[in-house]
C-alpha cells in the first residue's frame, strides 16, 4: 500500500495512492505511477476458460496508453497543522494554474486530469519518453560539481556528446552498446544534438512568452516524447512546475535561464556548447526585443553567482 486513506483522511485520489507504485519523492512531494484510470475488468463466462485471460489481456494492453501520474503533497509534521494545510494547498493552486495557462497557450506540458486541494494531489498524463539528462548521459541533479583537474580526466576518457550522436560504424552499431536507448533513438531517426538543443530553447521560449517562470528548469525536468505521426519526430515536454511563478521583470526570466545553465554545467561535463545552442534557439523564439533585456540581466545573474561561488 503506497499511502493510506487514513492519511488523507476522505479524499477522491486516496484510491490511486493506495494502488500507485512510489516512483520519486522529494522534500515537498511523493510522486506515483498508476496503470490506468479504473481497476482492471474480470469478467466470468462458465462456458470459456479462456475468455477471462483473453479479456484481462486486451484490457492491460489499452491501460497502458492511460498510465497516470499522482503527486501528492504530503503533510509535514514539523510544521503547524494549518500553516502546513494552507501552504500546500496554495502550491497544489498555483502549480494547477502555471499548468493550465501552459496548455492554453499550446506549451507541451502533461495534461492535468484532476486536482485534488483537499487531498494534496494532482492527476496528470504520464509522459513517455525519457528525460534529457538520461539522453545526455548526465549524473543524477545535484551532485557536487566537478573540478577542473577531473574534467580534463573525463575529456581523456570520454567520448565527446557530439560523438556520441554522429559517429557510428558501418553498420550502424558497436557505438549503440556504449549510449542509452533515448539517445539510440535520437540517431537511428537522424536527430543530431543541436536539433536536440534547439527545440529545448524553442520550448522555452514559447514557456517564457505565457509569463511563467518554470523555478526549477533542469534536464531531469525536461522530457523527450517521440511524435512518429507528426513532422517533428518528438516533442520537448515540460514536467515538475511545483517552484513555479509568474514573471514581472527581465530578470526573473533570467533566473530561470541561469538555473538550467548551472544544471547543465554540473550535469553534463563540456556542456557550454549544448547551452549556446539552447540559447541562441530561446533568443530567435522570443525575438530580438524581448531577448535584449533578458540578455542583459542573464549577464548580471551570471556575474552575482560567480561572486558567490567564490565567496562562499
Amino acid at each position: 500500500m503506497s499511502a493510506s486513506s487514513s492519511t488523507l483522511g476522505y479524499s477522491p485520489s486516496a484510491y490511486y495512492l493506495e494502488r500507485g507504485e512510489l516512483i520519486k519523492q522529494g522534500a515537498e512531494a511523493r510522486v506515483y505511477s498508476c496503470s490506468s484510470f479504473f481497476p482492471e475488468p474480470t469478467i466470468y463466462d462458465p462456458s470459456s476458460s479462456s475468455s477471462s485471460s483473453s479479456s484481462s489481456s486486451s484490457t492491460s494492453s489499452d491501460s497502458s496508453n492511460n498510465s497516470i501520474i499522482i503527486k501528492h503533497r504530503f503533510p509535514k509534521k514539523y510544521r503547524h497543522s494549518n500553516l502546513d494545510l494552507n501552504l500546500n494547498s496554495s502550491r497544489l493552486i498555483f502549480e494547477s494554474r502555471s499548468l493550465f495557462r501552459a496548455i492554453k497557450f499550446g506549451v507541451i506540458v502533461p495534461k492535468i486530469y484532476w486536482v485534488d486541494e483537499k487531498g494534496g494531489c494532482l492527476g496528470l498524463e504520464k509522459i513517455n519518453g525519457w528525460s534529457i539528462r538520461e539522453i545526455l548521459g548526465g549524473g543524477a541533479e545535484g551532485e557536487i560539481e566537478i573540478t577542473q583537474e577531473e574534467e580534463e580526466e573525463e575529456e581523456e576518457q570520454e567520448v565527446d556528446l557530439d560523438q556520441n550522436f554522429e559517429d557510428r560504424d558501418e553498420q550502424g552499431q558497436g557505438e549503440f552498446e556504449e549510449i542509452n536507448l533515448g539517445m539510440k533513438t535520437l540517431i537511428e531517426l537522424g536527430i543530431s544534438q543541436d536539433h536536440l538543443m534547439r527545440s529545448i530553447g524553442s520550448a522555452l521560449a514559447q514557456l517564457h512568452s505565457t509569463t511563467i517562470i518554470h523555478g526549477d528548469l533542469t534536464t531531469s525536468n525536461m522530457m523527450l516524447r517521440l511524435t512518429p505521426n507528426n513532422e517533428e519526430p518528438f516533442e520537448i515536454v515540460l514536467i515538475d512546475f511545483g517552484l513555479s511563478s509568474t514573471a514581472q521583470f527581465p530578470e526573473h526570466y533570467a533566473v530561470d535561464l541561469y538555473v538550467l545553465e548551472r544544471a547543465f554545467a554540473s550535469t553534463h561535463p563540456k556542456s557550454e556548447k549544448l547551452y549556446a545552442s539552447v540559447l541562441e534557439a530561446y533568443a530567435q523564439g522570443l525575438g530580438p526585443r524581448k531577448w535584449k533585456p533578458i540578455e542583459i540581466k542573464l549577464k548580471e545573474v551570471r556575474k552575482r553567482g560567480r561572486k558567490r561561488d567564490m565567496t562562499g
